[in-house]
């Protein structure tokens, strides 16, 4: 497919106001953007465009990548603008070598992360994550979540931005498919899955129930906490707590990959079931 002329405005200035929002990108992706953040690559631009959670505000491709995503270029408003530059410009722009080239511009809406006192009754699935400050952790935990059919995610405040650009492209779009909501702390969001009829497990190296003996409620929340101090011993004593049995010796697994078992436990559980 060839996208018309009237469709692209091509950048040859690197210092062209009309792409701020791209500029030094690697720098400036730890703050959003005035309630922008942005994606990258087109398996995320792909997530991105039908789901249709985020409005898209523009984007920015290189020359050569344009004809493999023209469909998902024609699939938005006309009115969204899409920008095209050589290999130099964007380099330029970016601030770091784009070898993907695709690069989108996304809107937060007002909102959209505010955890809702009555929580829907669809969910049957919810990850609560406490201190993930590593954004591949995060990543890593939503391109899970996608997997294994979490409904959503509810985050603490000592968490990075899953809306972070390395994060976003680390899920594979995971980020852009999974509704995830700000908690203003741990003990809000664990009041919030009482109130709503979750049982509520934690994960911990010191669990006292081994994962292959748990038997998950209809209505369950799993809890990660971070790969450094894990979870604070509050949450430990006060929550059912699991274990992963692991080679002597050795007791730690990678964040992503502990919710990634304990996911796969929970199907398993609820297809025997």
């Amino acid at each position: 497919m060839t996208l018309p002329d009237d469709r692209l405005t091509r950048i040859v200035d690197p210092l062209d106001p009309r792409i701020e929002i791209y500029r030094d990108i690697r720098e400036r992706d730890l703050v959003r953007r005035q309630g922008h953040f942005i994606a990258e690559g087109k398996t995320v631009l792909q997530v991105l465009v039908r789901q249709n959670r985020f409005p898209v505000h523009s984007l920015l491709v290189l020359e050569n990548r344009l004809a493999g995503i023209a469909p998902l270029i024609e699939a938005l408003p006309a009115e969204i603008p899409v920008y095209c530059a050589t290999q130099a410009a964007m380099d330029a722009i970016a601030g770091f070598h784009m070898h993907r080239g695709i690069l989108a511009a996304a809107r937060v809406p007002a909102g959209i992360a505010v955890l809702p006192e009555l929580l829907p009754a669809a969910w049957k699935t919810v990850l609560v994550l406490s201190a993930i400050s590593n954004h591949d952790n995060m990543g890593g935990i939503f391109r899970n979540a996608a997997a294994f059919g979490v409904d959503a995610v509810l985050i603490d405040p000592e968490c990075c931005d899953p809306l972070y650009r390395k994060a976003i492209r680390v899920s594979v779009g995971g980020v852009l498919r999974i509704p995830f909501y700000r908690a203003a702390s741990m003990e809000k969001a664990v009041s919030a899955l009482d109130a709503n009829g979750f049982a509520i497990a934690a994960l911990s190296p010191a669990g006292r129930i081994g994962i292959g003996d748990w038997q998950p409620s209809e209505r369950q929340a799993l809890v990660l906490g971070s790969e450094g101090h894990g979870l604070a011993s509050e949450w430990l004593e006060r929550l059912e707590t699991l274990s992963i049995a692991m080679a002597p010796g050795f007791d730690s697994l990678n964040v992503a990959t502990a919710g990634a078992v304990a996911l796969h436990q929970l199907q398993l559980r609820r297809a025997k079931a």
